[in-house]
């Protein structure tokens, strides 16, 4: 979230609890009453909002840990067909020696 954005559910929030304030005054309520009804409400939605931020969290279901798991799956599937195209190009007398190389299998001269 942006500096813009965060200020503006600041806003909002507070709007909110004016709103609620003046809801409950216009229903009826007089006195302390308006204030600790809004009050009371909008302390459930942030701490409802908090819980669930929380849980994404504990989760793992965040938008930047589900977007780094999406664009590493990706690339993790580019960089696998790309090098699988070029290890097809090679010669097989090519591709025993890399696997050798790399451990995959033993080399000709271990056997």
């Amino acid at each position: 979230m942006t500096r813009k954005g965060a200020l503006l559910l600041g806003l909002a929030i507070f709007a909110l609890g004016g709103l609620g304030y003046l809801g409950f005054q216009a229903s009826g309520l007089e006195g302390f009453s308006p204030g600790i009804a809004a009050s009371g409400i909008l302390m459930l939605l942030v701490v409802g909002w908090t819980s669930s931020y929380l849980l994404r969290v504990v989760t793992g279901k965040m938008t930047y840990m589900e977007q780094r798991r999406t664009y590493r799956s990706a690339y993790d599937a580019i960089t696998d067909d790309a090098l699988q195209a070029k290890f097809d190009a090679l010669s097989p007398e090519e591709q025993t020696k890399l696997l050798a190389e790399v451990g995959q299998i033993q080399a000709d001269a271990e056997m």
